[in-house]
Parts: structure tokens; sequence; C-alpha cells
């Protein structure tokens, strides 16, 4: 199967968004919880504030919540079918139904199931039942290229305008992508998409290539704005995928014209923070910067 190839300078520029029509913004998903994980719902735009390369920035666009239809929701879902998955794979498969079927309000779904092939489609709400099919069908088999899977999903949602959020389910590291995980971290940097990886690891010895591989996980998640999970057994699926689901649907999202004007394609790094007074007490996840448009 011929992949799709997405390169970091394409995907850079799904960085400018448009949320209304003739301005380009810089989009960012925001996820605020407490330290106890619970989202944290009721922030306006005058309790954020928001740094690139250190120079403040005036929020110009504001979204509180997931049900809010101005901002079109996009859900990926990456699903691990190599063969070490097999004795699992019918639990798995209905964690992840029932997690994708809380989304009413998602524009489209990307399924995206990979072992030494990767194969994606887009559904609409409309033709949930076929991606339903879609999930239960694949045999387990063959290797894992989790890197060449990442890589095709990017290039899928470099179109998509709004928020986009990608599950990653997978129980070991990269056994057969062409891609290597420092072209996956640059893509990943230089997209909009924020990234929530499920580990099952439970299959995996304790030694070195299971730390390595939590690390990559983890920092999947770190630069996007996510957050990486390890379920000790199957049946805590359910309760991961749930909590998941109630960041999505708590996520804000912002947005700004950036007062650099430069088109010279660099990295900017930005900071988002709540200025509340109990701020210290709150984890502010967003992805953690762009690629300026180049000229």
């Amino acid at each position: 199967m011929a992949l799709v190839v997405a390169s970091a300078a394409a995907v850079s520029s799904a960085s400018q968004i448009r949320y209304k029509a003739g301005i380009d913004l810089v989009g960012f998903s925001v996820t605020v919880a407490e330290r106890s994980n619970a989202p944290v719902g009721g922030l306006t735009s005058g309790d954020f504030e928001v740094r690139e390369d250190g120079v403040a920035q005036d929020v110009t666009y504001f979204s509180a919540g997931g049900n809010d239809q101005s901002v079109p929701l996009h859900i990926g879902l990456m699903f691990d079918t190599s063969e070490s998955m097999e004795k699992d794979l019918s639990f798995s498969r209905g964690a992840a139904i029932k997690f994708l079927n809380t989304f009413p309000q998602a524009v489209d779904f990307t399924f995206v199931d990979f072992a030494t092939e990767v194969r994606a489609a887009t559904f609409s709400r409309a033709e949930f039942a076929r991606l339903v099919a879609r999930i239960r069908n694949r045999p387990a088999k063959g290797m894992t290229a989790l890197f060449d899977a990442l890589s095709v999903y990017l290039g899928a949602a470099f179109d998509q305008t709004g928020r986009k959020v990608l599950v990653i389910y997978t129980d070991g590291g990269d056994s057969a992508s062409s891609r290597s995980w420092r072209e996956a971290t640059r893509l990943l940097k230089a997209s909009d998409v924020t990234v929530y990886p499920i580990g099952f690891m439970a299959h995996q010895g304790q030694g070195s290539a299971r730390l390595v591989q939590q690390g990559i996980l983890n920092e999947m998640a770190s630069l996007t704005g996510g957050i990486a999970l390890f379920p000790g057994t199957m049946k805590e699926l359910d309760g991961i995928y749930s909590r998941i689901s109630d960041e999505i649907n708590n996520q804000y999202t912002l947005g700004y014209v950036s007062s650099n004007v430069a088109k010279d394609g660099k990295w900017r790094k930005v900071e988002v923070r709540v200025k509340r007074p109990s701020a210290e007490r709150l984890q502010v996840r967003t992805r953690q910067g762009y690629f300026a448009p180049s000229k």
C-alpha cells in the first residue's frame, strides 16, 4: 500500500487555521485540569495569557467546551493490529467503538489501522456503521509500523480545519516503519493535532525496550498537549477512554494573529498560562509551538 507522504514544510501551514473568513489565526487547543486530572471548565479568554517566544499575544478567538459547533471537531484513531495484539483485540475494539460513539458533534472520524502495512480512511458521522465494521474486521497479523501510520494520519489531517484529536492505541515499539522517530517528531511539531497515546504494555518485558517505547509515547503527547496513558489491564481501557473524552469535551480553543510578521519558517515557542490566583494548582497542556509560514 502506498503511504501518504507528509513533509514538515507542508504540514506546518496547517498551524495557520481559519476560524473566521479572511483571518489567519495561529490556533491552539488547550486543556486545563486539576491535579486530580479533572478538567476545569468555566474559564474565559481573560483567564489566559499567551506568549510567543516570550512576547505577549492578543487572543482574538476563543471557544470554550466541546459542544461549540463553530469549531469543527475531527477525531482520529490509530489502532495497532499487529500480531502481538491478537489476544486482546476483541475487547480493545469494543472499547474504541464505545469511545468514538461519545462524539456526536464530530464532523468526521479518521481511522488508521496499522501492522506491517498501514490503511487509512475517513468516515462522516452518517457513516459510523461503516467505521464500526472497519474496526472489527481486520485480523491481527504482522509487525508494527507506528511511525509510518502516524505520518499517514498527519497527511490526512493536513486539510482539516478546527480541532483535531488523535488517539493512538498500541502495545509495543515500532518494528516496521520506513520513517524514523526523528522524522515523526518533526511532523508532530509541525501539526496542530492533540495526541493521546494509549500504551498497553502488558505483553512487553520490563527492560530498556519498554522504557524507550513509553518515552516515545510520552513525547508524542507532550509535544501536542495530550497525555499518554498506560493501562495495566484491559479492563482499564474504558476508564481511560472516558478520561480522554472528558478532556476533549472540555478543551478550550485559542486563536491569535502573531505579532511576528516574518515569514521565515522558523520554530516559534508558545506558552499558554492561566492567570487565576489558583493557577499553580492547575495543569495547562497545549502544543509547544509552531513553525512560522515561509515565503
